[in-house]
């Protein structure tokens, strides 16, 4: 209740008319957080090399965390204000924190992989009854134990057949390495990362097992409330970059190296076209599409319904939130219905 009450008011202060920022003015600061070294996350870099940040009048703020569960736990401290996650800790956010998914930044089913050693694959691949008992190395409460639980079921087997050993993505990284584990449960770019350095191979992803794993740009509900004409301008420097992208693929490319090694991270140009061409991204038209409930649930009410039942599995909720609670239109909305606005997130 206090969650539907919190987007009906922050739809009702979008329709108020609230004019985004000028340029002109001092750049007001918000505070944006992100994982590094993702590619969902590289927008937000790009648009700060190319000055968009500041043409809208914003000032970003970037705090980092290493997976999404301590994002969401730092919004205890209201330690940022909006960003990108993964689908699963947006949900948890929504439900902990009344935190809003405005956007989706990119389909990462590809991206969040289970990875087997070369010398494995193929007995697994021929009965997938062997994983039992074994351990399996991820990360909980993340897009990619939502990944792995689906490979799981697509082979005939359930977390219960299994021993899950929750590491961060570093850790696992450094174990899988080292020769732990039989499986590993990583996304991008840590799945290229165990092909170069433990002969891995993907073995099953999340579209392959029929997954759909969104990543989403996210925003509390209060700060959305009480400044929807950031909110707003923060949605559409996002936006920008990624109409961007889809024009300049090899500047992209460029960004994404340098961006990649200053979160530690050293990839093959190869990787890096990989990441383009396997993770799709949405501009402010398909954007709308997606959160369209014109017909009923939009199609990012079902992906999120899934995470919700998912979370739910793993005992972390005991109720998943209902996603027209979360999951809003209004800032996709207030863009698209300001010329100005429009225009800056279609890089027109």
């Amino acid at each position: 209740m206090i969650r539907r009450m919190l987007l009906v008011a922050a739809a009702a202060a979008f329709a108020a008319g609230q004019a985004p920022p000028a340029a002109a003015q001092a750049p007001v600061t918000i505070k944006v957080s992100y994982q590094p070294s993702l590619y969902w996350a590289v927008p937000f870099f790009i648009a700060a090399e190319k000055g968009w940040w500041r043409e809208m009048g914003l000032a970003p703020e970037f705090s980092t965390f290493a997976a999404g569960a301590p994002q969401v736990a730092a919004l205890a401290a209201r330690a940022w204000e909006a960003g990108g996650t993964g689908s699963a800790p947006a949900v948890l956010g929504a439900q902990r924190f009344g935190l809003l998914t405005i956007g989706i930044t990119n389909d990462e089913s590809r991206g969040n992989a289970v990875v087997a050693r070369r010398a494995d694959v193929e007995r697994i691949r021929a009965n997938p009854q062997v994983l039992k008992g074994q351990q399996i190395l991820l990360t909980t409460n993340s897009t990619g134990e939502y990944a792995v639980l689906a490979c799981l079921k697509s082979w005939g087997l359930d977390r219960r057949d299994v021993t899950l050993v929750n590491l961060g993505q570093a850790q696992i990284i450094s174990a899988f390495t080292a020769g732990n584990g039989l499986l590993a449960g990583v996304w991008a770019p840590n799945t290229y990362t165990l092909q170069e350095r433990a002969q891995g191979v993907v073995i099953c992803d999340g579209k392959e097992a029929g997954a759909t794993v969104p990543g989403a740009i996210v925003a509390r509900a209060d700060w959305v409330r009480e400044h929807p004409d950031r909110a707003a301008a923060f949605l559409a420097v996002y936006l920008r970059s990624i109409a961007w992208q889809r024009a300049n693929r090899d500047e992209t490319i460029a960004l994404m190296r340098r961006f990649y090694v200053q979160g530690g991270v050293t990839l093959d140009d190869r990787y890096l076209a990989a990441e383009i061409d396997t993770r799709p991204t949405f501009t402010l038209e398909e954007q709308l599409r997606l959160f369209s409930r014109a017909e009923g649930p939009s199609t990012v009410d079902r992906w999120l319904t899934d995470l919700g039942a998912y979370l739910v599995s793993t005992g972390t909720l005991q109720q998943a939130p209902d996603p027209t609670t979360f999951a809003t239109d209004e800032v996709l909305k207030r863009i698209a219905a300001d010329p100005r606005l429009r225009a800056f997130a279609n890089n027109e």
